[in-house]
């Protein structure tokens, strides 16, 4: 496959990936569902008549939407002739998209567009399904001999996160105010968090018809209901965290703001890199089982810029093929006691950690609870993130024959505390 629009090996967005995100430009004030090809984007709400397949022809008004959600609520068979006729249309040797009016009708630069939310996002459920970071977080607050809870390995565990604070890579966060504990034993305090962090995350959008109250759906049956994913970073206020959690979980420590990527890569694109799950042990039940492979090798860096200085640090480079339990599991696991779906709903995979220690998804752990501060290339130390650092997460996946299929860049500056006015 080969397509006229020229672009470097090493972009993250060549034909063979065409992940779909939502975009204005100088063009046009209104939101246009787009599709990345090089450093460009094709604009569907332009060619939507072009979709003109057995499927599609008669669903094209969904390409004219401002969100993805009514082309996310289709099929599976949907997206993959919508798929397929995209990558007809940007082949060399089809002269539909050349014509000099639509090539200058269609295509924006990506440079001059402003990407945002791709989905309205109804709910958002983060997991928490990294072996090795579980396990991290176990041994630093209950000791090696019982660092996972018994349901750890039974299930994947969750919460229900916050929907109206996830933003697009870009949107600067700013330090919460909360309740800490700073002394054990002593008074609770009140003021800026002291202890705030990145997790290194992806998330899946959630599409196909709605579900039924009571509708459940099995591992084995997921896959039709996965659109694609994306980077995410749950931006996580530790010091908060510790002190709220018990006996319910996160709370205002994660909904200060959830950073996504702008492009959602299909799990059609996804494909040729899929792996081995990771093994499980004990043996799920079986509304969790799925005999298909559904892990995937994407590379997954983190880079840590400071403020003070124009040099950036890589901090972590781990990878999704970490994940214990797979987005088919969490699927299931969402829906099994009957919680209904929508198009559009995101599933977290919660912090992604590796086997090494500069692959710990967090400063949580690349620090070790901030007793092996980090130094970085500028030369500063780092225990957590300080105010005027920014975080970019950044994935890929790469075959034997150098085809990069990447999700572009999620990013986020930390801004510092709003003073509190009693």
């Amino acid at each position: 496959m080969k397509s006229f629009i020229e672009y470097s090996p090493s972009s993250d967005f060549p034909i063979e990936n065409l992940p779909y995100g939502v975009f204005t430009s100088p063009r046009n004030s209104e939101k246009h569902i787009g599709v990345a090809i090089g450093d460009l984007i094709l604009d569907l709400n332009v060619i939507s008549n072009l979709f003109d397949g057995p499927l599609l022809k008669s669903k094209q008004n969904v390409f004219k939407e401002q969100t993805l959600n009514a082309f996310m609520a289709l099929t599976r068979p949907h997206w993959v002739e919508a798929r397929t006729t995209l990558q007809k249309l940007l082949d060399a040797s089809n002269p539909t998209l050349q014509t000099e009016d639509l090539k200058q009708r269609a295509f924006v630069k990506q440079s001059e567009a402003q990407m945002h939310v791709p989905a309205d996002i109804g709910d958002y459920t983060d997991f928490y399904s990294s072996l090795h970071h579980a396990t991290n977080v176990g041994i630093m607050f209950r000791g090696k001999d019982n660092a996972l809870f018994d349901n750890w390995k039974q299930l994947p565990v969750g919460y229900h996160g916050r929907s109206s604070s996830i933003v697009i890579s870009g949107t600067p966060i700013t330090r919460p105010y909360g309740q800490t504990l700073p002394v054990e034993g002593a008074a609770p305090h009140f003021g800026p968090s002291r202890l705030m962090d990145f997790e290194l995350e992806m998330a899946a959008f959630v599409g196909g018809p709605p579900t039924a109250l009571g509708q459940r759906v099995t591992a084995k049956e997921a896959e039709d209901r996965i659109f694609g994913l994306v980077l995410m970073n749950d931006w996580s206020a530790r010091d908060i965290q510790k002190w709220e959690y018990i006996p319910l979980g996160p709370f205002t420590a994660k909904n200060l703001g959830t950073t996504i990527s702008p492009w959602v890569v299909t799990i059609e694109a996804l494909r040729p890199y899929i792996v081995n799950n990771f093994p499980q042990d004990p043996k799920p039940f079986a509304y969790l089982r799925h005999d298909d492979n559904f892990n995937f090798d994407i590379k997954l860096e983190v880079d840590l810029k400071s403020e003070k200085s124009p040099v950036t640090t890589t901090i972590c480079r781990s990878n999704f093929r970490y994940m214990y339990w797979t987005v088919k599991q969490q699927l299931a696991q969402q829906t099994v006691t009957g919680c209904n779906l929508r198009a559009g709903d995101l599933l977290g995979s919660g912090t992604i950690s590796g086997e090494v220690a500069d692959s710990f998804g967090s400063m949580l752990e690349l620090s070790w609870k901030g007793t092996k501060p980090l130094r970085l290339l500028s030369g500063e130390e780092r225990k957590f993130i300080q105010d005027g650092d920014t975080i970019t997460l950044r994935g890929f996946c790469v075959d034997d024959n150098g085809t990069r299929i990447g999700f572009g860049k999620c990013e986020g500056k930390l801004l510092p505390a709003i003073p509190f006015e009693e």
